[in-house]
């Protein structure tokens, strides 16, 4: 398989917001109709929308990709007005980033679903994991806890109920298997997974590992995640029309096309579910 690697494009923000009009009576300025800055992570992301740039072209719409490689400042960039969306999140991480920066963002269109897998280096079968085995988990509260939903989706621990939406290990009210977790590093998990029995890896990782979630995981996420990314806005601008714009030629056949060409049901359109 294809083997996506991370860009390590740095994106260098702006030191200083240019102004725009009176600040005592200005609002929030539109975007401009003919232009859009769009922020995306490096990777799958970033291929899909220059996808969708040239179909947005085809309408009359020029679509600038600033390239990251965190998760933290496309949403920095967005709340600041450095870009004008951002296409590389699910909502669990947006709603916890807007609780912790007291940021308005939102989701307006539904774009792909990076199927979250498990791995092993040791089982050609999630069913074959061993009582104790261990687990690795990353180690960021939203991806945690999404690697813990799938697995109390397939049936290997329960969760308690007021948790599911913020899991951690210490949440897990039966563990049958006794299965043991170790937090690591999202980032780093493929380079580690052979120290541990199984392990769930976001599919970004994966991908940049030569890694194949449709052929090589041992358990894949379903289609009906919670986890779905979303093109995301500031919130006065949801209704814009160049984010409509914007939002069509993403969701468009063409775009569509391209994803399941290019990466083989390791990453799925999510707009038409």
């Amino acid at each position: 398989m294809k083997k996506f690697g991370f860009l390590l494009s740095t994106v260098l923000l702006s030191g200083a917001l240019v102004a725009c009009g009176d600040d005592a009576t200005s609002e929030t300025k539109a975007i401009n109709e003919d232009k859009i800055v769009v922020g995306v992570t490096a990777g799958p992301h970033e291929q899909i929308v220059e996808v969708a740039a040239k179909v947005a072209a085809k309408d009359g719409l020029e679509v600038e990709l600033k390239v990251f490689s965190d998760y933290i400042l496309p949403n920095t960039a967005l709340s600041e007005e450095d870009l004008d969306a951002n296409s590389y999140q699910h909502e669990p991480f947006l709603d916890t980033f807007n609780e912790d920066h007291g940021t308005d963002l939102v989701p307006v269109g539904k774009t792909i679903l990076n199927p979250m897998g498990v791995y092993s280096d040791k089982y050609d079968s999630i069913d074959d994991l061993p009582d104790g085995a261990t687990f690795g988990l990353p180690n960021d509260p939203t991806n945690g806890a999404r690697a813990l939903y799938i697995l109390e989706e397939n049936g290997f621990i329960k969760i308690k109920k007021d948790k599911r939406e913020s899991a951690s290990i210490y949440d897990i009210e039966e563990n049958p298997k006794n299965l043991e977790f170790i937090e690591l590093e999202a980032a780093q998990i493929p380079k580690q997974l052979s120290e541990v029995d199984a392990a769930a890896i976001n599919t970004n990782f994966a991908l940049d590992a030569g890694i194949s979630p449709k052929e090589d995981s041992i358990l894949l996420e379903s289609s009906n995640s919670p986890y779905v990314n979303y093109i995301v806005v500031r919130a006065e601008n949801k209704d814009d029309p160049t984010i409509q714009k914007f939002i069509k030629a993403y969701q468009s056949e063409e775009v569509k096309k391209f994803i399941e060409e290019e990466f083989k049901g390791s990453v799925l359109p999510s707009w038409d579910e």
